[in-house]
């Protein structure tokens, strides 16, 4: 037996809330009415509805801030706005600034109004079956370009799930190379604001000079070499999300403009005098923790609680080791498209080596082994002979063959200098508990070099991810 359809029509003139109804009804669909937006949310509060019929002059609450107001929480529902003589032009705005799904004009006709409804109904039917399939996926074990069955990765999944439908803020939390721009592209994707841009900022890799006129803009003469107008990130992200990847990193003085954006919903480009409004999703991601990170001064603890509405931290590859075979399955395919390899799988022997190892680097660095040996093996399976930078079977006391053991770095010869050069920038980073500095003053380098470094790293990896 199909679904009832279900419409919730709003007008505050009863003759006309009566005929819509009747003519809904007249086409299979029930109706729930209401005579204003306030009333309208107390019976959205009961049950869901498959569209939404709304006039836009109402008293208490008109239809422009009702639907301002489901999209602030995380509405979807497609809406049909009614406009009468005079408020066309605001009807348009309507539909383009609120995503409403269309307009129509009074007097309604029956054939256009049926038209309209069985449209919005088959839509929303649509995003419905998009988002259960995407609940499955999630269960079988992948959810964007995220991949993994265990317990750990499926709190995950249904963390971002949960979180998707929502305007809140998330915090990220997880070491280096977890997969956190995966999760939160998979925040995107799975939201309201899936067709809006996705922009993703890395605050470690920006100097402390640009980071402001990056994030914000600013305007032609702001200061020395801005010779034009620069539209920032935000303004960039208009409609869709934003991440600000590494946010410890960000300087105290820029956390403290940023949070004025989070709580006022405006930004005002460098050298500007208007307050620009941006409506954006913002996802804060870090590879250190928060609290440490308060207690160092490094992070405004107001800031932190303002991100911190969703928190999702990302398990270390470690701690889900059960995942890697169908992680390496995953990372073969996407090797075999950008190298023209034709790998199948991974050699139980070979599979041994990788379940064995403790991943500092994480999924990053198991993408790397893998793409590797993919391309030393060419075809057919990956052997023991392809991962020459793994421990055949280290002992459970033992480090992995390229992590420092007694303050020494350990790298087989065969591989590429570019990454034994990631690999230990990488280690000692870890190992300095990421502090850039500390790392930094290790590695006998300058701060900027080794953001310069990271971020190169970063790209790299982007570039790959893209061409995969």
């Amino acid at each position: 037996m199909p679904a009832e359809k279900r419409a919730l029509i709003v007008d505050d003139d009863e003759p006309q809330l009566v005929a819509l109804s009747e003519m809904a009804a007249s086409f299979g669909i029930k109706s729930i009415t209401a005579r204003d937006g306030q009333e309208a949310l107390e019976k959205l509060s009961s049950g869901d509805v498959d569209v939404i019929v709304t006039d836009l002059m109402m008293p208490r609450m008109d239809g422009f801030e009702l639907l301002r107001h489901l999209g602030q929480h995380g509405g979807v529902t497609p809406a049909i706005v009614l406009t009468g003589f005079g408020s066309l032009e605001k009807a348009i705005s309507v539909v383009h600034e609120l995503k409403a799904f269309w307009f129509l004009e009074k007097p309604v006709q029956p054939a256009i109004l049926r038209e309209l409804l069985e449209r919005a109904i088959a839509q929303n039917l649509l995003r419905q079956e998009t988002a259960l399939l995407n609940r499955q996926l999630g269960y079988l074990g992948k959810l964007g370009g995220l991949v993994g069955n265990s317990p750990a990765m499926q709190e995950v999944y249904a963390a971002i799930q949960q979180a998707a439908p929502t305007s809140a803020s998330v915090l990220i939390t997880g070491e280096t190379g977890t997969g956190k721009e995966l999760a939160v592209r998979a925040i995107h994707r799975l939201s309201p604001r899936f067709h809006g841009p996705f922009v993703a900022v890395n605050c470690a890799a920006l100097p402390e000079s640009l980071i402001e006129s990056e994030l914000f803009g600013h305007e032609k003469g702001a200061f020395t070499g801005a010779m034009e107008r620069r539209i920032g990130c935000f303004e960039q992200a208009q409609g869709g999300t934003i991440l600000l990847d590494e946010i410890g990193d960000m300087p105290i003085g820029t956390q403290a403009k940023l949070l004025r954006v989070l709580e006022d919903g405006t930004v005002r480009r460098l050298g500007g005098k208007n307050q620009i409004p941006v409506d954006v999703r913002v996802v804060a991601a870090t590879n250190r923790s928060p609290q440490d990170a308060i207690r160092r001064q490094q992070l405004r603890e107001d800031l932190y609680y303002r991100l911190n509405v969703f928190h999702i931290p990302l398990p270390a590859l470690r701690d889900h080791k059960e995942d890697i075979p169908a992680i390496a399955d995953a990372l073969i395919a996407d090797a075999n498209r950008k190298n023209g390899c034709r790998v199948t799988d991974v050699h139980p022997a070979a599979m041994d080596r990788l379940l064995a190892h403790n991943w500092p680097g994480n999924v990053r660095e198991l993408r790397n082994v893998v793409e590797r040996a993919v391309v030393m093996a060419s075809e057919g399976s990956i052997l023991p002979q392809h991962l020459p930078f793994l421990n055949a079977q280290p002992a459970d006391n033992e480090a992995p063959a390229d992590a420092p053991q007694n303050g020494v770095f350990r790298a087989a010869v065969g591989g590429r200098l570019r990454d034994v050069e990631k690999s230990y920038i990488l280690l000692t980073l870890q190992h300095a508990h990421n502090n850039k500095r500390r790392t930094a003053s290790i590695l006998g380098m300058s701060v900027r070099t080794l953001h310069k470094r990271l971020a190169e790293f970063h790209a790299e990896e982007q570039k790959a991810a893209s061409a995969g």
